[in-house]
């Protein structure tokens, strides 16, 4: 692709991340349990936007997701030119890439099936969060390093029109070509048919294999952004521009895409793709210009703590009980609150003691990656 250079660490996209595993790890919810309780309609329209429609729909909980798979490319795109600028070979970065999706697909599995049942395959779930990291890591490194800037841009690009294309072409058996529905759609079909193991909605997984290329996109986009901040022969003032332009040429289209391939994160719809990969570059841009171009970052630290350590927090968060632990700290506390605010005081702690667990390890310069 470019040139290859060593590149530098932007403090933004460790903020950013850390912004984004806060949602996941409490945050979100936290937010959404304030909703009527204040009394203040502005506060109750935010809690409102952190939980998931039923089917067609956006809000913005449904962009988290698709944000960290948006910065899982720009990072890969400072990873891959960082190790390209130390001389390693494309076929030692494939193997260390694919290693990756290796543990990141088992590590998603425990994740999900806690505890596992080995001897029982048939019940287990192959669809997970990290496993499509992993997945669209593995795929958008391979593409890095063989086609340009361009290229990867249309390949994307392609991948959508197509996705769009065979769900408006082919019907899932019983049902006519186009339908969209959770019932009559061709993903929930695919699903069935060929996917191995236990399915999260039954009927589909919005995790399994059918949805994976459409969501590698946003990888691909988020890799695109990573080169874009690489470049050495733009100048910032460039880089923002280009950066927000993408965004701005993706919401729109995403909506414009709306109407006839509707916004829907459990189908991962290319208008859905198009729309939250438009959001993630413009959240790049605002982070960028606030913390590495204008240089306020102070407030950055309780982000960076957390992005920092993204896979220890979202493994903690299944594997350690942070709220019931807030509980046994908090609840002579809280409890002479109002009982309806329990339960938002009880995720606060929650929150809290993830945040001090996370310090403890930034501290002590414990970082764990895959």
């Amino acid at each position: 692709m470019n040139t290859v250079t060593q590149p530098s660490r932007l403090a933004s996209l460790d903020a950013l991340r850390g912004f984004d595993m806060l949602m996941i790890s409490g945050g979100g919810a936290f937010l959404y349990l304030l909703g009527g309780k204040t009394g203040l309609s502005f506060i109750d329209a935010i809690a409102e936007q952190f939980h998931h429609p039923d089917w067609n729909g956006f809000t913005f909980y449904d962009f988290i997701f698709p944000l960290f798979l948006f910065m899982a490319g720009v990072s890969l795109a400072f990873s891959l030119k960082s190790g390209l600028a130390k001389g390693i070979s494309q076929a030692e970065l494939t193997k260390k890439v694919f290693k990756r999706m290796l543990v990141l697909f088992v590590l998603g599995i425990l994740d999900k099936n806690a505890p596992v049942d080995i001897f029982d395959p048939a019940h287990i779930r192959y669809g997970t969060v990290l496993g499509r990291i992993g997945i669209a890591t593995f795929l958008v490194a391979l593409l890095y390093m063989r086609f340009t800037w361009t290229q990867m841009l249309y390949i994307a690009l392609g991948i959508l029109v197509l996705y769009f294309s065979v769900l408006m072409l082919i019907p899932a058996p019983g049902f006519q070509a186009g339908d969209l529905t959770f019932e009559g759609n061709l993903v929930g079909w695919l699903d069935r048919t060929l996917m191995p193991g236990r399915l999260k909605q039954k009927t589909y997984d919005e995790l399994a294999m059918t949805t994976q290329l459409s969501a590698t996109c946003l990888t691909i986009f988020g890799c695109l952004a990573g080169d874009i901040l690489q470049n050495s022969a733009i100048s910032v003032a460039q880089k923002l521009k280009q950066l927000s332009l993408m965004g701005v040429i993706g919401v729109v289209a995403g909506l414009a895409w709306s109407p006839f391939f509707p916004i829907n994160k459990h189908l991962w719809s290319s208008s859905f793709i198009l729309l939250t990969g438009g959001m993630a570059f413009l959240m790049v841009v605002l982070f960028y210009w606030i913390i590495d171009v204008k240089k306020y970052t102070r407030w950055t630290f309780f982000f960076k703590v957390i992005g920092m350590n993204s896979l220890v927090i979202y493994l903690a968060c299944r594997f350690i009980s942070f709220g019931e632990t807030s509980r046994l700290l908090f609840a002579g506390l809280y409890g002479h609150a109002p009982e309806p605010w329990h339960e938002v005081f009880n995720a606060l702690g929650g929150l809290l003691l993830v945040w001090l667990m996370l310090y403890v390890m930034y501290r002590h310069k414990i970082f764990v990656k895959v």
